[in-house]
């Protein structure tokens, strides 16, 4: 068997988010406190729409989508980490570094079209309240959630087989805490050219829920702008609040992987992907809680619901 096939079936080592082991310990004790609360916090906001009849609505529609794609999300990496520190080891499969790679590109992409869809429907609801119920009807809203998952699935694939397709012949040392394709093109000996320009047009297939967002929060501010009262800006502000800082904090930690130079890639941005693949998704559920009335209410309603149904 030539070199170049053995390593296919040689393992990575994931080499964390630092190289110091201290670090590398308080790593460990954070993931270990954020992944239950991650899917405990999102599983929470999925049963109380379930449960409440009065959020069966599109928005919060969305937001359960989005509370599911976080828990797969942050279950895709930190598991594997957690795993690995308490084993003594850095090992990673090759599979199993290439299904982590599609998994996470597939659910960052499901997120952000999520996400796009999120701000589409408040343009709708501000912008033509009287169509709303027409526009954003259980339809319209199913195929944009089914196609959020179907546009996420078809971009992780090309980028995985073209990248099951390299040699990998020396170092396999990943540079981060889940196999990323950035530190998997740095560590080929293949040609990776073609895989870099699939890279960057991944990114900008990224991009465009990025584009729909902006153009949905233009259309709600120029609607609200048009209305010279104070009240109808507050509203709006409270409405789009929560997701405006979803959006900021998921986006931002993103471009600031992404939005670089291959060669400039090294283990130190490997804190930037903490933020968006454990903090956020831990963060959404308090966000989109704590700032709306009718979600407390409705995770109240649950508590009580389950404290009243449990035998003495």
């Amino acid at each position: 068997m030539r070199e170049e096939n053995q390593s296919f079936t040689t393992d990575f080592n994931l080499l964390g988010v630092t190289r110091q082991q201290q670090h590398e310990d308080f790593f460990f004790i954070l993931f270990l406190f954020i992944y239950p609360i991650t899917v405990v916090g999102n599983m929470l906001i999925i049963l109380a729409i379930h449960s409440d009849s009065r959020l069966h609505n599109p928005m919060y529609f969305f937001l359960a989508n989005l509370s599911l794609v976080d828990i797969f999300f942050s279950s895709v990496t930190i598991p594997k980490m957690l795993a690995n520190h308490i084993l003594g080891s850095k090992a990673i499969s090759f599979g199993g570094c290439l299904a982590q790679m599609y998994f996470m590109i597939a659910l960052g992409n499901t997120d952000s079209y999520i996400l796009a869809a999120m701000a589409y429907d408040r343009a709708v609801a501000i912008s033509r309240p009287l169509h709303y119920a027409t526009i954003m009807s259980s339809r319209p809203c199913i195929l944009l959630v089914a196609g959020s998952w179907v546009i996420g699935n078809a971009n992780a694939l090309p980028h995985t087989l073209l990248t099951a397709s390299l040699s990998f012949c020396g170092n396999k040392d990943v540079a981060n805490f889940y196999c990323d394709i950035t530190p998997l093109l740095q560590l080929s000996c293949s040609d990776i050219r073609f895989n870099v320009k699939m890279m960057y047009l991944g990114v900008g297939v990224f991009s465009v829920p990025l584009l729909c967002i902006v153009i949905s929060y233009v259309r709600v501010f120029s609607t609200v702008l048009r209305v010279p009262s104070t009240k109808g800006f507050l509203k709006a502000l409270s409405t789009c609040g929560s997701h405006l800082t979803v959006v900021s904090l998921y986006y931002g930690t993103v471009m600031g992987m992404y939005f670089r130079p291959l060669n400039s890639y090294s283990l130190k941005h490997a804190l930037i992907t903490v933020m968006y693949t454990a903090v956020t998704p831990m963060l959404n559920p308090f966000i989109y809680s704590l700032r709306n009335r009718d979600m407390k209410a409705a995770l109240r309603r649950l508590f009580c619901h389950s404290a009243s149904s449990t035998p003495m």
